[in-house]
């Protein structure tokens, strides 16, 4: 493709990954710096904020910046035009408005521009077509700028005032703990309830039949006592099952729309067991640039979106892969277009590759092994978002015995697997019955009766809560990888296993803010002041705003610090000081949680935390094993008495001995078994479900 002429073009963008990939698509007429993201910023120091002057922010250049603004300025007198092609979102219109006022642009010119993906077609397009600064989008990122600044530099200082120096507060972080918080109290308070399942176990020739319980004198039940299962047996002994019903129908199963930035978070936690901002960095270097041969390219599309809409260039090179890879049974007849959340601003396409014909075997050599695993679950989910439904025949037999009860069984056939032939982790499988006829008889082997109790709710996990703040329509594509990090570094939230717990200081921040700021912490209200941030971008005045929210806010801040009492957080622990004999407390530092004298300052002992399995170590005569992480971050367990001794496993240790050899087990997961008990003896091998007792 011929290049547009220019003479000595400064191209600016934030990060030197994309000014490398882009430098490589220009000529030598073009110079291609990077801003190394924001330059321009409220100050840290202070508020920076005038509320008393129409809320005016006060920019300053960051600290340490100062460098590389002088570097741009340089670089723009000497060029004959200045683009700016920051990234194609709010955040990226304000970086770019903001290097506009410094190098002293003209903004009525077209010095903008901006593309949904790095490859050469995409930046020569945009050279193509610059464009003014968009006023609005800039507005409405000044507008959650300032919003979050007073949120978060007002309440901050109650906090320290009330509850203890460093916390800090924030218009989703604070929502979000919320959330964490309410399930937590919905799991304290659940009060289990018992239930009674039946199954009979049948065989029809050669063939092992499972059929449950289903209807009850054609009503639908509930067996909540041994007693009640124990009646309904007795009953059913010695009567015929007899197939009543045999229904055969065709069921198609739809492929799953292109990913979205919370999508495609949630997926790679529950199937790569990626954190959100791990996710988030490992797209931003797909989407930045990879070196590939000679070329050095985009692999993916912009991924902060909340769209699933796909461009027609990308749909019409999707269906000429699947045709050629597949055949034309598995192209779509006609287009597809994917439901967009209410929410979404759907200003950019959903997350894709930037070229279909760069499959994940052709590029796995190119990439890190991380790497590799999103871009595969990307370049699939795009595929199969292109291509037709997967058929599956579905059966289902009703088996009544005596008249009053009626047991099912199903089973299902896929006759066409459409989309699922593109990817990779599709487990689902063929669950085939043998025919059946109506009024045949099936013989019983026994009848299973089996106690259950209701489970609470599950913990949140970064996936679901990533999930729920969409659903309510809290947050943006470009918060919610963020706000997982802040609430785990600031001690509101920890981890156990994947599931996020809150901790007592997270109870009591929650519990204070709700009390006296209402807004700060309700669903409904974050996600209404979401969709005016939004409407700024269609022209709402976003000075007036802030002022409906922050004097209302600011009376209520001040009665807060008169009249709100203050809380002591401190974790109480068993541990005594080697010192001065003291208790010891749970506090907070840059590295996580940390045992402190109460005596302090007069004694400044500390002792690493140490979270306990209450199980010995079967290396040493006195050693506890005691949960430890890797300098990656990873958890693993070991003994107490490291490093006299060097005990480690990576998995949870339990303190039932393994009744085969007497080796320690550990708890362990899959997909298949759910979490099972291993015997940490290669030799023995022993496994139990923890349920069997």
């Amino acid at each position: 493709m011929a290049k547009k002429s220019r003479e000595s073009t400064l191209v600016i963008v934030e990060s030197p990954a994309k000014a490398k990939t882009i430098n490589k698509f220009l000529g030598k007429d073009f110079k291609v710096k990077a801003s190394m993201g924001h330059v321009i910023d409220l100050p840290k120091s202070q508020l920076g904020v005038d509320v008393e002057n129409n809320f005016k922010p006060k920019y300053i250049t960051i600290r340490g910046k100062g460098k590389t603004l002088s570097k741009l300025k340089k670089a723009a007198k000497k060029s004959k035009d200045v683009l700016l092609a920051t990234d194609p979102d709010r955040e990226g219109e304000a970086i770019s408005w903001h290097l506009s006022r410094a190098l002293k642009l003209d903004e009525d010119k077209n010095h903008r521009i901006a593309f949904n993906e790095i490859t050469e077609t995409a930046v020569q397009n945009a050279l193509d077509n610059p464009r003014q600064l968009d006023k609005d989008l800039v507005d409405a990122q000044q507008a959650r700028r300032v919003l979050d600044r007073l949120v978060g530099y007002k309440l901050s200082p109650l906090l320290w005032k009330k509850v203890r120096k460093g916390l800090s507060a924030g218009r989703v972080q604070s929502v979000a703990v919320k959330i964490i918080c309410d399930r937590e109290d919905e799991i304290e308070k659940f009060d289990p309830e018992e239930y009674w399942t039946l199954t009979a176990n049948l065989k029809k020739e050669k063939n092992k039949i499972e059929a449950d319980l289903h209807r009850i004198k054609g009503e639908k039940f509930r067996i909540e006592s041994e007693k009640e299962v124990t009646e309904i047996v007795k009953d059913i002994k010695g009567e015929d099952f007899i197939v009543d019903k045999v229904k055969e129908r065709k069921r198609k199963r739809n492929p799953n729309p292109p990913f979205t930035t919370s999508t495609l978070q949630q997926r790679a936690s529950s199937l790569l067991g990626f954190t959100a901002k791990k996710t988030m960095y490992l797209a931003q270097q797909l989407y930045e640039g990879i070196n590939i041969g000679k070329d050095t390219v985009g692999l993916i599309s912009y991924i902060r979106t909340d769209s699933t809409r796909i461009s027609k260039e990308a749909k019409k090179n999707a269906n000429k892969y699947i045709g050629d890879e597949f055949g034309n049974k598995y192209q779509l007849n006609k287009d597809k277009k994917y439901k967009t959340n209410d929410s979404a601003q759907d200003a950019h396409e959903a997350i894709r590759p930037t070229s279909v014909f760069r499959d994940p075997k052709k590029m796995k050599k190119h990439l890190n092994r991380d790497q590799y695993r999103l871009y595969k679950i990307i370049w699939e989910r795009f595929v199969a978002s292109q291509m037709t439904s997967a058929v599956y025949k579905n059966l289902t037999v009703n088996i009544k015995v005596a008249n009053d009860y009626m047991f099912r069984v199903s089973g299902s056939k896929i006759l066409f697997p459409g989309f699922l032939r593109v990817l990779s982790h599709n487990n689902k499988k063929d669950d085939i019955l043998p025919k059946f006829t109506e009024g045949e008889k099936l013989d019983l082997d026994n009848l299973d009766p089996e106690q259950h109790f209701t489970k609470p709710p599950s913990r949140y996990t970064e996936a679901s809560l990533v999930k729920a703040l969409e659903e309510e329509g809290i947050g943006r594509p470009s918060t919610y990888a963020p706000t997982m990090s802040t609430i785990i570094s600031r001690g509101y939230v920890e981890k156990e296993s994947k599931s996020l717990k809150p901790t007592k200081l997270g109870k009591t921040v929650t519990e204070l803010l709700s009390g006296y700021f209402p807004e700060v912490t309700d669903l409904e209200f974050t996600a209404q002041m979401e969709k005016r941030l939004d409407q700024v971008e269609e022209g709402e005045d976003w000075k007036e705003l802030l002022s409906d929210f922050y004097f209302p806010f600011k009376e209520r801040l001040d009665d807060a610090h008169e009249n709100m009492d203050k809380v002591n957080v401190l974790e109480e622990t068993d541990e005594v000081c080697d010192e001065c004999g003291r208790p010891m407390v749970v506090k907070y530092g840059r590295y996580g949680k940390f045992l402190a004298c109460t005596g302090y300052p007069d004694c400044k002992n500390t002792k690493p935390f140490l979270v306990k399995t209450g199980v010995d170590c079967p290396e040493c005569e006195d050693g506890e094993i005691v949960e430890r992480k890797s300098k990656k971050g990873r958890k693993f367990y070991g003994c107490s008495n490291y490093p006299d001794c060097d005990f480690v496993v990576w998995n949870k240790p339990v303190k039932e001995k393994c009744p085969k050899c007497g080796s320690l087990m550990v708890e362990k997961h899959s997909r298949k078994k759910g979490t099972y008990y291993k015997c940490i003896n290669k030799e023995c091998g022993y496994t139990k479900d923890p349920d069997e007792d």
